[in-house]
């Protein structure tokens, strides 16, 4: 049995989970690939990706190419000498980077592949209201998220589990993932399955302005799913107008309540602490939600500083 010398590649917080997974299962770890320093905030100051600061905290080798085909990175990536590479949360390798290692280059992916390759897939199983999702360990190949799959993971999606929620669980989920692929790739015990090309997959698009906007004519159900599938990052957003004001708004914590009405969609109703926004088969109950300039707030909070006119509404 080989020895595993792992190369780990990933940038956000739930890569660390990962990494941290693989570290405290004291697997020998002799490089740490991850996103150069960005600036961030009103002072521009350097800010350090989520794997950075952990990989700082632990002594690991960090690198943090610009261009992942420059000469200075792959020299400096071969010395590594590294076996096997590890990649969660990052970004697509050039050819030469993930055929470098002798053992491969896997992937920790948090859904069910092949359903939701791309950028956002814990936000689209939820948005589109899916019962499960999952991982998926796989090798790595010239496209994106559709190698050879090692192994996958299930769980249940809750009636009202948010995407963080969920992020957090798939963290833990893919953790468990990551550790049985390196056991079975260190006892070469590895097998793969080929991803199946059929016309129904559904992808997981980069989140945008746009298809993170409530459109108040969809069902409650599925404005419900969009919002919790959004929340708390990048999070559901719509306008608000009443009379002369006009406020772009996030929303967070929200339910739905399925009952017939002779509302218009969009129409907003409130007492002194609940507010809720008719559709087109029930209301939208917000409980918590975030004003331009504000603080995110619960429902109750923002109505003791603001009175909506019965003409108010949010399109």
């Amino acid at each position: 049995m080989e020895k595993l010398r792992i190369v780990f590649m990933g940038t956000p917080d739930f890569a660390v989970g990962i990494l941290d997974t693989i570290y405290t299962n004291n697997y020998e770890i002799v490089g740490v690939i991850t996103a150069p320093d960005k600036p961030a905030g009103r002072g521009q100051k350097l800010s350090e990706s989520a794997v950075k600061k952990y990989a700082v905290e632990k002594g690991l080798r960090i690198l943090q190419p610009t261009n992942l085909k420059s000469e200075e990175f792959l020299e400096e990536l071969k010395s590594l000498n590294a076996n096997l590479q590890v990649v969660v949360a990052f970004r697509m390798l050039p050819e030469v980077v993930w055929r470098m290692p002798k053992l491969g280059t896997f992937n920790l992916h948090a859904s069910l592949l092949p359903n939701y390759r791309g950028a956002a897939p814990i936000n689209w199983a939820i948005i589109n209201g899916e019962k499960k999702t999952g991982v998926t360990t796989f090798f790595i190949d010239e496209k994106i998220d559709t190698g050879a799959m090692i192994l996958h993971k299930e769980t249940e999606i809750g009636k009202s589990e948010t995407a963080g929620e969920l992020h957090d669980r798939l963290m833990n989920i893919g953790s468990e993932a990551v550790i049985e692929t390196l056991s079975l790739i260190e006892n070469r015990k590895a097998t793969t399955q080929i991803q199946k090309e059929t016309e129904d997959i559904k992808t997981a698009y980069k989140l945008n302005k746009d298809n993170c906007k409530i459109d108040w004519t969809k069902s409650g159900e599925q404005i419900f799913n969009l919002i919790r599938g959004l929340c708390p990052y990048p999070s559901a957003w719509s306008f608000i107008k009443d009379e002369d004001k006009e406020w772009n708004v996030k929303f967070y914590d929200t339910s739905f309540n399925k009952e017939n009405h002779n509302y218009s969609v969009g129409k907003i109703i409130t007492t002194k602490k609940e507010m809720k926004i008719a559709v087109q088969n029930g209301f939208i109950e917000i409980n918590s939600l975030q004003f331009p300039g504000k603080k995110k707030m619960q429902t109750h909070e923002l109505l003791n500083g603001i009175q909506f006119s019965k003409e108010a509404i949010a399109f």
